[in-house]
């Protein structure tokens, strides 16, 4: 599969789509979005937007031509299997404005994967891809994930969608790997918004944030600065200790991988 051709490689966004009523319901967690962003994130591609949406055809079809539009590349994960419900390549077709076809590969990964007499109606419709897809390959139980244009089409199941991003991973076009520089103390959100406030004014190229937390009887906060040139992140990150030890605090460094 080429690489895409994305905008200059530091403008290169993502966004997500969790198709599903179980995860809105709550019945299921997602572990897909944290995941997914993470390791757009170390290949410099952050994402932007992320959105959770039911199995309505009507609903995937906006979230995907939306979003489509505003960024170099689109995730979705869900709906790809053998059920009625798994609605996610007929609303993909039609956001693109093609017909459903059944992929010849795709039928054959099939046959060979299950027993004779196995391969019924409902397993054959995971061969079938909005037309102009390319598939993408499932090494764990075959059933293809597929890209159209700058979309990719990936399974819910986390295991597969994993295997499934990692085939296609260096086809991606990204920019300088985002990373993170944490720290915790035991201060409030309200008393440290003030020189937050001061240092993002300093470091305009950076994201800054701030996360209160309850650790068992500890009450804090937690400040997350992003970005992707190091030495500044690092002296982002000695502006936070000052302001903190300033404050009666004590800075704690936390991980600093990528995020």
């Amino acid at each position: 599969m080429p690489p895409l051709t994305t905008a200059a490689n530091a403008a290169a966004t993502a966004a997500i789509v969790i198709i599903g009523d179980e995860i809105l319901s709550g019945r299921t967690r997602d572990a897909n979005l944290p995941w997914l962003a993470e390791r757009l994130g170390s290949l410099g591609i952050p994402v932007g937007e992320a959105r959770v949406v039911a199995d309505r055809t009507d609903a995937i079809v906006e979230a995907v031509n939306t979003l489509r539009a505003r960024h170099a590349y689109v995730f979705t994960s869900g709906g790809i299997g053998p059920t009625h419900d798994d609605i996610t390549t007929e609303a993909v077709a039609a956001a693109f404005g093609v017909p459903v076809v059944r992929s010849p590969e795709a039928q054959a990964l099939l046959e060979g994967h299950y027993e004779p007499g196995k391969l019924n109606a409902a397993r054959l419709r995971m061969a079938d891809v909005p037309q102009g897809a390319t598939l993408v390959e499932n090494p764990v139980s075959k059933a293809p994930g597929y890209r159209m244009e700058n979309v990719f089409v990936f399974a819910g199941i986390p295991r597969i969608l994993q295997a499934m991003f990692d085939g296609i991973a260096p086809t991606l076009t990204g920019g300088v790997p985002l990373q993170t520089r944490a720290v915790s103390c035991a201060v409030g959100e309200g008393d440290l918004s003030a020189g937050l406030s001061a240092i993002q004014a300093d470091f305009p190229d950076l994201s800054l944030g701030s996360y209160p937390f309850v650790r068992g009887t500890r009450f804090g906060s937690s400040v997350v600065i992003r970005g992707t040139d190091t030495g500044r992140l690092d002296a982002a990150r000695d502006a936070v200790h000052a302001m903190v030890h300033q404050l009666g605090g004590v800075p704690v460094d936390e991980d600093t991988a990528a995020k």
